[in-house]
Parts: C-alpha cells; sequence; structure tokens
C-alpha cells in the first residue's frame, strides 16, 4: 500500500488539467458531458434516497468532485429539485448532510449557485417544523442551520466553506476594524448557536440508553454531526481570537454581552464534545477535541497565550464510514525446489559430493592418522559453519534484492501504465483540440454571420425599441384616461345619487308641509267652529237677556203706572204714593209716614187701587208687617218687596250679561288674530316650498345638463383616442343609432313643453336629457369606429358630421339651462346634422342590404355558391403554386412552401366542409321553421338573421382570396409571413362569424349543429396549423438566411 502511495505520489495529478479542460462549457464534449451528468446523477440519487442509513463517504466525494468538475453546483441542483424532499423526511435529512458537504468541500462556486434556492430552504424549513416527532424537527434545525451558513459566508466572502483560516487571514477578515471585529463576532455567535442547536437536537432525538450509534438508523442521525465539529472548532477558536483582540480594544463592560453569551455556548459545546467522544460510532471515524476545564479569561491579555486552538483529526484509514480495512499482507517468499537445487549443487561443486567418493568418508582412509583426522574434522566443521553463515547472508541479500526488485516492477508496472494514460490523455488532448479548432473554426464564421447581421438586428431592436416606448407612452395615456373616466364617472353618479337624495329631500320636505299645512287648516277650522257655537250660544243668551229686559221694563211700565194711578186717587193716596215713591226716605221712615196716609185711605174710601196695592208690594224691600189694618195692607207690602227683588236680580244679571258679552268679543277677536297669522305664516311657508321646490328642480335640470354635456364632450375627445382603431363598426348599427336620437330628441322637446307648462313634473325632462347624451354620445364613437371600415372621403365627411353633431348638441344644451330663453333652443341645427349622418351612412351601407327582401332568398344560395366557388378557386390556386415551388425551389425554401402551403390547403379543406355542413343546417333551420310558407318568404321573414348569413358568407369567400394572395406573395419572397397569419385568423373569424349566424335560430339537439361545431373546431386546428408552420418556417429561412 505505501509503494502505491509512493508512486501515486511520483505520477503527476492529471486531474486539474482535465478538469480546468472540462470546466470550458462551450467546449464539451456532448458525450462527456452527458456521461458526466448521468454519473452525478447516479451519485446523488446514490448519497440522497429514503433509507434511514448514513450518506455513503464515496457518493458524497463524487458528488464534491463534480462541483469542481463544472465549477459549480447546476447538475447538482437539477437533479435534487426533481426530488421530493417536502414529502420525505429522511430524504430531506440526507440532502441537507450532502449540501452541508458540498459547502465545505466543494467549489466555491456552490454558494453562488445555491443563494437562489435560498427561499425554498426557508419554505421548506417552516414547513418541516410543524412536525414535532421523527425527522422533522431535525430537518426543519438542520435547514436553518444551511440558510444562516450561506448567509454566513455571503456576508463574509474572505471565509472559505471549510472555515479554514490563518490568524493572518482572520485579521484581513475584519480589516483592523474594531467596528467589523465586533459584529464579526455577533455573526459567528449567531452562525455557532444553530451548529449548537442541531448538535443538542440530534442527541435529544437519540435514546442513549441504547447503543444506538452501532444501528443504521442512529448512524444515519449521527453523520451529519462530523460536519457540524468541524465547524464548531473553527468557530470556537475564532471566536476566542476575535474576543481577545476586542479586549484589547473597547472596555469589559461594553463586552460583558459578548462574555455571557460565550460562556452560554462554552459549556454546550464541551457537553456536546464530551458526550460525542464516547460515542463507538465517531471513536473510529473522527478524533473529537476536548475543550479546557475552565473558559479563557478575556479580562487578562496573557491568557491568549494558553489558548489552544481544538484540531479535528479525522484518521486516513476511516475517512469514510463505509469503507472496509484494507489489510496488507507481505509475501511469504519461499524458496521452491529448482532454487534449492541449485544451492545443493553448488555446494557439492564447492565441497565434493556426498557420494561414496567422498573425502569425509573416513573409514576408507585408512592411511591418514586419527590426530589428522580430528583436526582435519575440526577445520571443515569450521568451514562448514562459515559457509553456513555465508549462505544465510546470501539468502538474506537475495531475498531483500527480489523484495527490491518487485518493488522496482511494481513502480516501473505503475510508470508504464502512467506513461499509457499519459499517452492516451495526450492522445484525447489532440483530439480535444482538434475538436476545439474545429469548433473555434466554427465558431468564427458563426461570429463573422453574427458581425454581419448584428448592424441589422440592432436596428431592428432600435426600432422595437422605438414601437415600444410610443406604445408605452400610447399605454400610459391609456391608463391616464381611462383613469380619469373612470373618476368622472364616479363623480356624475355622485351628482346623480346626490341629486336623487335632493329631491327625495325635497319631496319629503314637502309631503311635511303638506301635512303640517293640513294640520294648520283643520284646527284653525275647528276654533272657527268653536267660536261660531261659542257666538250663536251667545246670542242665544243675549235674545234671552232681551227678553228678560222686555219683562222687566213691562215691569217698569206697569210701576210707572201705579203711580199714576196712585196720584188719581183722593188726596191720601197721592200723599200714599209720595211716601211710597219718595227716595232718599229710610223704610222705617216710610213705614211710619204710610199708616196714617193708608188708614185715611181705607177709611176715606174703603177700597185702595190695585195699581197702590201691586206697587207698594214691588216697593218693600223686606218682610214688613203693617199695622193691623185690613187684608190689602199686607198685600201691598208683599208687591213692593217682590218688585224690589226683581229689580236687584235683574240689574245684576244684566251686568253679568254684559261681561261675558265684552269677554266674547275679545276671544272672539284674538282668534281672528290667530287665525290671520296662521294664514300670513300658511302662505309663506307655501311660497318658500314653492320656491325651494323650484330651485331644486333648477338644480337638477342644471346639474343634468352639465353631466349630459361632459358625456358628449367625452365622446367628442375620444375622436382621437388610438384605443378606437382596434374595433370598427357598423353603418346598419350607426343608423339606428340616428333614429334612435331623433326620437329622443322629439320626447325632449316635448318633455320640455310640459316642464315649462307645469313646472313641477321634471322627471320626464330629466330622463329625456340624460338620454340624449348616452345615445349622443354612442351615435359620435359608432360614427367614428365606422369610419375604420369607410373610405376616405365619406370617413372623413361623416367625421366631420359626428363632431359638427356633438357641438351643436352641446348649444342646445346650453340653451335648456334658463327659461327665459326657451325660444333659442331650436333643434333644427341638430336634425340637419342627423340627417347628413343618416344621408352619409345610408351611402356606407353593403350593397347586399338595399335589396329587396324577396331576393334575400336567392341571394343566400348564390353568396354560398360564390363561398363554395372561391373556396375551390383558393384550393387550386394553392395546389398551382405548391407545383411550381416544387419546380423551381430546393432545400430550406422547398421544405418551408411545402409545409405553409399544405396547411393552407388543409384549412381550405376545412372550410369546405365548414360551408358544407352550414348548407345542411340552414336547410334544417328553414324547413324547420317556415311552416306552409316558402323558403324565400322565411329569408324575407328573417331578413336580418338572413343579412348576417349573407355578410358572413361574403367575409368567408372574401378571406380565402386574400389569403391565397399573401401565401402567393410569401412563397415568391416578396411577402410577409405576418401577413399570411393575418390572413388565417381573419378567416377563422368569419367561419366564427357563419357558425354564429347558422346556429343562432338551430335546435341546440340538432345533429347538424354537432356537425357544423365539428367543421368549426377542424377550422381553428388548422388555422392554428398554418400559424404555426408560418412561424416555424419564418425561423427557419431567418437562421438559414
Amino acid at each position: 500500500m505505501d509503494r502505491m502511495t509512493s508512486s501515486m505520489k511520483q505520477v503527476p495529478n492529471p486531474l486539474p488539467k482535465v478538469l480546468s479542460r472540462r470546466g470550458v462549457g462551450a467546449g464539451m464534449e456532448a458525450a462527456e458531458r452527458e456521461s458526466f451528468e448521468r454519473t452525478q446523477t447516479v451519485s446523488i440519487n446514490k448519497a440522497i434516497n429514503t433509507q434511514e442509513v448514513a450518506v455513503k463517504e464515496k457518493h458524497a466525494r463524487t458528488c464534491i468532485l463534480g462541483t469542481h468538475h463544472e465549477k459549480g453546483a447546476q447538475t447538482f441542483w437539477s437533479v435534487v429539485n426533481r426530488l421530493p424532499l417536502s414529502s420525505n423526511a429522511v430524504l430531506c435529512w440526507k440532502f441537507c448532510h450532502v449540501f452541508h458537504k458540498l459547502l465545505r468541500d466543494g467549489h466555491p462556486n456552490v454558494l453562488k449557485d445555491s443563494l437562489r434556492y435560498k427561499n425554498e430552504l426557508s419554505d421548506m424549513s417552516r414547513m418541516w417544523g410543524h412536525l414535532s416527532e421523527g425527522y422533522g424537527q431535525l430537518c426543519s434545525i438542520y435547514l436553518k442551520l444551511l440558510r444562516t451558513k450561506m448567509e454566513y459566508h455571503t456576508k463574509n466572502p474572505r471565509f472559505p466553506g471549510n472555515l479554514q483560516m490563518s490568524d493572518r487571514q482572520l485579521d484581513e477578515a475584519g480589516e483592523s476594524d474594531v467596528n467589523n471585529f465586533f459584529q464579526l463576532t455577533v455573526e459567528m455567535f449567531d452562525y455557532l448557536e444553530c451548529e449548537l442547536n442541531l448538535f443538542q437536537t440530534v442527541f435529544n432525538s437519540l435514546d442513549m440508553s441504547r447503543s444506538v450509534s452501532v444501528t443504521t438508523a442512529g448512524q444515519c442521525r449521527l453523520a451529519p454531526l462530523i460536519q457540524v465539529i468541524l465547524d464548531c472548532s473553527h468557530l470556537y477558536d475564532y471566536t476566542v481570537k476575535l474576543l481577545f483582540k476586542l479586549h484589547s480594544c473597547l472596555p469589559a463592560d461594553t463586552l460583558q454581552g459578548h462574555r455571557d453569551r460565550f460562556m452560554e455556548q462554552f459549556t454546550k459545546l464541551k457537553d456536546l464534545f464530551y458526550r460525542s467522544s464516547n460515542l463507538q460510532y465517531f471513536k473510529r471515524l473522527i478524533q473529537i477535541p476536548q475543550l479546557p476545564e475552565n473558559p479563557p479569561n478575556f479580562l487578562r491579555a496573557s491568557a491568549l497565550s494558553e489558548h489552544i486552538s481544538p484540531v479535528v483529526v479525522i484518521p486516513a484509514e476511516a475517512s469514510s464510514p463505509d469503507s472496509e480495512p484494507v489489510l496488507e499482507k507481505d509475501d511469504l517468499m519461499d524458496m521452491d525446489a529448482s532454487q534449492q537445487n541449485s544451492y545443493d549443487s553448488k555446494f557439492d561443486d564447492i565441497f565434493g559430493s556426498s557420494s561414496s567418493s567422498d573425502p569425509f568418508n573416513f573409514n576408507s582412509q585408512n592411511g591418514v592418522n586419527k590426530d589428522e583426522k580430528d583436526h582435519l574434522i575440526d577445520q571443515l566443521y569450521r568451514e562448514i559453519s562459515g559457509l553456513k553463515a555465508q549462505l544465510e547472508n546470501m539468502k538474506t541479500e537475495s531475498h531483500r534484492a527480489m523484495l527490491q526488485l518487485k518493488g522496482r516492477i511494481s513502480e516501473l508496472e505503475a510508470e508504464l501504465a502512467e506513461q499509457q494514460h499519459l499517452r492516451q490523455q495526450a492522445a484525447d488532448d489532440s483530439e480535444f483540440q482538434r475538436a476545439e479548432l474545429d469548433e473555434l473554426k466554427k465558431k468564427r464564421e458563426d461570429t463573422e454571420k453574427a458581425q454581419r447581421s448584428l448592424t441589422e438586428i440592432e436596428r431592428k431592436a432600435q426600432a422595437n425599441e422605438q414601437r415600444y416606448s410610443k406604445l408605452k407612452e400610447k399605454y400610459s395615456e391609456l391608463v391616464q384616461n381611462h383613469a380619469d373616466l373612470l373618476r368622472k364617472n364616479a363623480e356624475v353618479t355622485k351628482q346623480v345619487s346626490v341629486a336623487r337624495q335632493a329631491q327625495a329631500d325635497l319631496e319629503r320636505e314637502k309631503k311635511e308641509l303638506e301635512d303640517s299645512f293640513q294640520r294648520v287648516s283643520d284646527q284653525a277650522q275647528r276654533k272657527t267652529q268653536e267660536q261660531t257655537e261659542v257666538l250663536e250660544s251667545l246670542k242665544q243668551e243675549l235674545a234671552t237677556s232681551k227678553q228678560e229686559l222686555q219683562i222687566v221694563q213691562g215691569s217698569l211700565e206697569s210701576s210707572a203706572q201705579v203711580s199714576v194711578t196712585c196720584l188719581s186717587l183722593p188726596h191720601s193716596f197721592p200723599s200714599l204714593a209720595l211716601v211710597l215713591l219718595a227716595p232718599g226716605i229710610h223704610h222705617h221712615e216710610h213705614m211710619a209716614h204710610l199708616g196714617p196716609i193708608w188708614d185715611q185711605c181705607v177709611l176715606g174710601k174703603g177700597q185702595i187701587p190695585y195699581g197702590l196695592v201691586v206697587g207698594v208690594d214691588l216697593w218693600k224691600g223686606d218682610s214688613l208687617i203693617l199695622p193691623a189694618t185690613p187684608s190689602s195692607h199686607s198685600v201691598v207690602l208683599q208687591s213692593e218687596a217682590k218688585w224690589t227683588a226683581q229689580i236687584a236680580e235683574l240689574e245684576k244679571e244684566r251686568g253679568g250679561l254684559v261681561e261675558a258679552m265684552a269677554s266674547r268679543e275679545e276671544e272672539l277677536s284674538t282668534l281672528r288674530q290667530q287665525l290671520e297669522y296662521t294664514q300670513i305664516k300658511l302662505s309663506s311657508t307655501e311660497e318658500s316650498v314653492g320656491r325651494l321646490a323650484k330651485d331644486q328642480r333648477k338644480m337638477l335640470l342644471a346639474e343634468s345638463r352639465r353631466a349630459a354635456e361632459q358625456v358628449v364632450q367625452e365622446a367628442l375627445r375620444r375622436f382621437e383616442e388610438p384605443a378606437l382603431f382596434s374595433c370598427a363598426g357598423s353603418a346598419d348599427h350607426l343608423l339606428s343609432k340616428v333614429r334612435s336620437v331623433s326620437s329622443c330628441i322629439e320626447q325632449l322637446e316635448k318633455c320640455w313643453s310640459q316642464y315649462l307648462a307645469c313646472p313641477e313634473d321634471i322627471s320626464g325632462l330629466l330622463h329625456s336629457v340624460t338620454l340624449l347624451a348616452h345615445l349622443t354620445s354612442d351615435t359620435i364613437v359608432h360614427g367614428s369606429t365606422t369610419c375604420l371600415r369607410a373610405p376616405p372621403e365619406p370617413a372623413d365627411s361623416l367625421t366631420e358630421a359626428c363632431k359638427q353633431y356633438g357641438r351643436e348638441t352641446l348649444t342646445y344644451l346650453s340653451f335648456l339651462e334658463e327659461e327665459g330663453i326657451v325660444e333659442n333652443a331650436d333643434s333644427t341645427a341638430m336634425r340637419s346634422c342627423l340627417t347628413r349622418i343618416t344621408a352619409i351612412g345610408e351611402e356606407l351601407l353593403p350593397r347586399g342590404l338595399d335589396i329587396k327582401q324577396e331576393e334575400l332568398g336567392d341571394l343566400v344560395d348564390k353568396e354560398m355558391a360564390a363561398t363554395s366557388a372561391a373556396i375551390e378557386t383558393a384550393t387550386a390556386r394553392i395546389e398551382e403554386m405548391l407545383s411550381k415551388s416544387r419546380a423551381g425551389d430546393t432545400g430550406v425554401k422547398l421544405e418551408v412552401n411545402e409545409r405553409i402551403l399544405g396547411s393552407c390547403t388543409s384549412l381550405m379543406q376545412a372550410i369546405k366542409v365548414l360551408i358544407v355542413a352550414s348548407k345542411e343546417l340552414q336547410r334544417e333551420i328553414v324547413e324547420s321553421g317556415r311552416g306552409t310558407a316558402s323558403p324565400k318568404e322565411f329569408y324575407a321573414k328573417n331578413s336580418r338573421w338572413t343579412e348576417g348569413l349573407i355578410s358572413a358568407s361574403k367575409a368567408v369567400g372574401w378571406g380565402a382570396t386574400v389569403m391565397v394572395d399573401a401565401a402567393d406573395l410569401v412563397v415568391q419572397g416578396r411577402g410577409k409571413f405576418e401577413e399570411l397569419m393575418v390572413c388565417s385568423h381573419e378567416i377563422a373569424a368569419s367561419t366564427a362569424q357563419l357558425v354564429a349566424a347558422s346556429k343562432v335560430k338551430a335546435d341546440k339537439d340538432s345533429p347538424n349543429l354537432a356537425q357544423l361545431q365539428q367543421a368549426s373546431r377542424g377550422v381553428n386546428q388548422a388555422t392554428a396549423a398554418v400559424v404555426a408552420s408560418t412561424i416555424s418556417g419564418k425561423s427557419q429561412i431567418e437562421d438559414t438566411g
């Protein structure tokens, strides 16, 4: 084994040359590349599999050599991306192990090629983190470690993947800046924290009560820890050195957090190193260092000299966990029979034969004495001993020489194999150089060709860039216009909603005012009725008082008669009357004078007049009993008392009636004033409500008018927008819009007259204004789209007429703002513009639309026949062009022409099948829908549908003719491939129109309809084939040209 190692050391290693030569991707042979990728794929799939065993070192080493071979990890990632890492935890764990090895020992470009997958590793880590058992948490933590390692090496590119650096390189990594050293220490702490986390998690997942390190499952989990131990030893060493360097530059208090974190990681790492060194699996694979008993004292600068860097040793014979020990056994050098005979023959030649003639046969030498014989025997014995020693030396020397010769033979054989390998390598190099030379010649030709086409490409690129810039500007303008339109639409919608809300509020206020007015009216009516009733009662009371007053007056008159009667009595009666009527005399005084007079009257005459008796009776206020007189005297006194009481009572009632009458008159005047105030307030409220309603109607009308003007102005602005150039309109549709506008103008004038006659009804006017604005906008837009299909002169006239109509509409709408200028709102100008648009639109109508309805049936058959004839003619022309191309073209051009013309022929055949299916479906539709009428009558009855069929048929025939012309130009080399593709798309659209026109009246379960749809799909497939062949032919022509 040592000889083979020494011989291999003498042979110069050809691997770097091969790797450097194979690293040139452009010059790699296809066979070698395929062999390399196949080898790498097999090794990667063997290293990363679903078996719960440790990764074999030979497969991992093949992957590492592959990264050096291609100077990157493209092949590795291309294979790994096809593995189900997210569905199998063991597979993901072994992928992490292999990827960790590549980051440490692979080519430096492995990191660059792997950065693009960093986010995918993070997502996979989060996904596996949801599993709490098995390899889920292990994979999650390992993927976090790999991401941290990639980020660390990206931020610190001076650190190699295996972290092996000298002290000088470590100082250069910090660039002699304490801030950089500080940040670098923090990043190393984070890095080491991830390593220790994985270390601890793996140990926690193992059952240490059993010998898990000798099982395949345990080895599968422990195998990646070898890479972790290697990383941790370097990170620990660099951390200690950086902390001593930081303590020499910064205060100790500033680095307290660093020391605490280091102490925590030191304790963990020491424990994990100790536990790992006791595992049987690691004892034969790696020599794990032991950390010191106490951590370094960073506060003492001299402690740095006591620091010993931990060194991890991997024995050479145990570098692979799956390799078997190879034992070298020395060959046993035994002498064979021939060699033994040769030595015996030499001995006989020197000392003689051992036969009977042997001189040592002393029995036959009788003439020699015994002493001489003994001396001779001793001498011979000594010579024999010396010869035996020489023989042993010779054997030893020969054995040593034989071993040296065998070693030399082995060396020569190795040198011969090396020379053969070098000769083969030189031959391969020569062949490779020759291939490279041919490739370089070809590249030079390609470069010259590319240089020739570079100018053209740059010119095209510049033109494309200019077109792109223009399109981008137009697109930005369209986006801005679209945003403006959306904002305006939102504003208009908001204004309309506000107007509707205001109108609803106005209606609600109007209703409330009407209700309040009705309530006030009812209240006033009730008060008036109550006052009328009170007045009637007062009148009745007044009439009663008058009657009572008349009664009192009658009583007074009776009293006056009594007085007169008393005056006509004898001389005693006048005295009695005077006494009775004398004012200012007290009642007792009257009675004192009345007694004698009364006696005289009674004695003198004997009787008293009745009036006097009554007067006396009325005059008496008290129940006075006259002196003992006749009975008439008491009657007079009673009458006098009643009179007095009634007069007093009547006076009192009269005063009360006068006061009640005055109070009633005051209440009546107050109620009249309230009634007048209420009527005035009601009239003012009605006036304010009327003014508010009128202002609201004016505002709604003004807002509607402004919104209508904005819609019309927006339609006028859209004349110059390029977005309209992608669509086209028809004159028939434009004429229908003009008719709608005309009827809308009549309706608007009628609603305006109604509004002037009855301003309260404004809904019809607002609807008409809005409808006129939108119909006008549609008319202008359809007019502009109709111009796209019209000849230049009618198109210009139609454009000018549409613009003039828009301006006249704006003028008309401006006159609707005030009632005072309604006489100026004349729609004559608008009608004249619509008449002009109608005339131009009728000129632009297709000729088929002015045919009488009786001729539509014949025209359908004629157009279908003409379309079939056009297809037949196009097919014949394509066949003729194909024959000419085969006769005059060769090579690529002939191949391209045959492919394009063949696809065009297939398209014509598909269209022919479609037309036949369309005819059958139309015949079925006519037969099922005409009833007792003839087919012509059916076509005339459904004239719009018939005109659609005619238009679609004409479009199909016209498209076939145009496509054949375009194909002819392409075959001749004077046309553009794009025109042919456009024509094929036009035919597909025309056939789709024909299918739509045919199926609009068909039964959905009709077999002819299914056949027509199948034919339509055939046309679409044939169109796609034409486009594909055209694109392929174009690229093929450009490549060869």
